[in-house]
C-alpha cells in the first residue's frame, strides 16, 4: 500500500500525516476525576439551544470517532446546529485502576458529569446521547436516576442512543468465546485491566477478514486522496483502542454477557434494580443496518423496553463506526438526529 501511494506521488514521508490532526474542535476541559476529563466545545453559533448535549462515549474507543476532522465530525455537525455540546471522555486506565466497576462509571462518576454541565451551561436538564458501550451506561443511569428522583423530575430531558446492545443473546459470537470455559480472572489477574491489544483483536475477530478487505479498497482507490485520507483515519481510530477497566470488565461478562440480566430485570449496580421501563423521557435509538459490533437481535429490545410514550427507533444504512462517521453519517444519520432533538431541545 506504501508504495502504491508513492507511484501516486504520495511521498512515504508524508503517508503517516494524510490523517490530520484528530479530534481538533475547540473545546475546553471544565472537569476532571482520575483519567476522566469533561470537554466543553466552543459555540460556532451566535444562538444554541436551551438544553446542553452531553455525549457519553465507548470506554474501549477513542471519543475521536465522533470529532475526527472538520467536515466529519459529529461534535462539529451539532454545533453548527447550534447545540451546546459537552463530551466525557473516560481516558486510558492504568493499573492502578483496575478495581473501577460500573458502580464508579454508572454512579459516581457520570452524575458528577451531569452536575458539571448542569452547573456549567446554567440549566437544570439536558440531553445525553450514549454511542455503543457509552450508551448502555446511559441507559443504566437514566433507569436507575429515574427510580431514586421517583415524583421528583429527573435532570435528563432527552436520551440519544447510538447502536447500544441490551440483549446478550444477540452478541452470538461474543457470548460463545466468553462463556463458561472463558476465564477472564486469569485474564485480570495477568493484566489487572484488559489490554487494548486484546480488545482490538475481539472486536477484529467478528469480522476476521475486514482489515484485509478495507486495504483493498484503499488500494482500489489509490488516486483518490480524500478517499485515502478518510480510510487513514477510520483505520487509526480503529487501531487505537483503550484498555478495559478489569472490574467494569468482570460485571461485563458475568452480569450482561453470561447472565443477560439486564433483558431478565435482575441486574444491579451499587444494590439497585435497573428497569428499563423507569425511562419515561423522550428516547430515540439510532442503528445501522450492517452493524457486526451491535447487531440488531442485541439492540432491538431497547426500545421496546422503555417506557417512554415518545420512542423512536431509526435504522440506517452503514456499518457501526459509518453509522456516527463518514459520508453516510453525514447524509443520514446526522440530519436524523438533529431533526429529532431539535424540536426537544427549546
Amino acid at each position: 500500500m506504501q508504495r502504491t501511494l508513492e507511484r501516486i506521488g504520495l511521498p512515504g514521508t508524508d503517508f503517516a500525516d494524510l490523517t490530520g490532526p484528530l479530534g481538533a474542535t475547540p473545546k475546553n476541559t471544565i472537569h476532571a476525576q482520575g483519567t476522566l476529563k469533561l470537554h466543553h466545545f466552543k459555540p460556532l453559533t451566535d444562538n444554541v439551544y436551551r438544553v446542553p448535549v452531553l455525549i457519553v462515549t465507548s470506554l474501549v474507543n477513542q471519543p475521536y470517532i465522533l470529532d475526527l476532522v472538520p467536515g466529519q465530525s459529529m461534535v462539529e455537525f451539532l454545533l453548527m446546529q447550534g447545540y451546546d455540546v459537552y463530551m466525557i471522555e473516560w481516558g486510558r486506565p492504568r493499573k492502578a485502576h483496575q478495581h473501577l466497576t460500573l458502580e464508579d462509571h454508572v454512579l459516581d462518576r457520570l452524575p458528577a458529569c451531569v452536575k458539571q454541565v448542569l452547573q456549567h451551561s446554567g440549566e437544570k436538564e439536558l440531553s445525553i446521547i450514549g454511542y455503543c458501550v457509552g450508551g448502555l451506561l446511559a441507559v443504566l443511569w437514566a433507569a436507575l436516576s429515574a427510580s431514586a428522583n421517583g415524583s421528583k423530575a429527573s435532570p435528563l430531558k432527552n436520551l440519544v442512543c447510538m447502536a447500544t446492545p441490551v440483549n446478550s443473546d444477540g452478541l452470538e459470537s461474543l457470548k460463545a468465546w466468553m462463556g463458561e470455559d472463558f476465564d477472564e480472572e486469569a485474564l485480570l489477574a495477568e493484566h489487572g485491566n484488559v489490554p487494548a491489544e486484546w480488545v482490538q483483536n475481539a472486536l477484529r475477530a467478528l469480522r476476521p477478514f475486514g482489515k484485509v478487505a478495507g486495504a483493498m479498497n484503499l488500494l482500489n482507490n489509490a488516486d483518490k486522496q480524500e478517499v485515502i485520507r478518510s480510510n487513514l483515519r477510520m483505520g487509526k481510530w480503529e487501531s487505537d483502542n483503550i484498555p478495559f477497566p478489569g472490574g467494569v470488565f468482570r460485571q461485563m461478562v458475568n452480569d450482561f454477557l453470561r447472565g443477560n440480566r439486564l433483558m431478565e430485570g435482575q441486574w444491579q449496580i451499587g444494590g439497585q434494580t435497573v428497569k428499563l421501563e423507569d425511562i419515561r423521557i423522550p428516547f430515540l435509538h439510532l442503528l445501522a443496518q450492517d452493524d457486526h459490533i451491535t447487531p440488531y437481535a442485541s439492540s432491538r429490545d431497547l426500545v421496546l423496553k422503555v417506557g417512554s410514550p415518545d420512542r423512536q427507533e431509526l435504522i440506517l444504512k452503514g456499518g457501526h463506526v459509518g453509522l456516527v462517521a463518514g459520508r453516510g453519517a453525514e447524509l443520514r444519520m446526522w440530519p436524523a438526529l438533529d431533526s429529532w432533538l431539535a424540536p426537544r431541545s427549546v
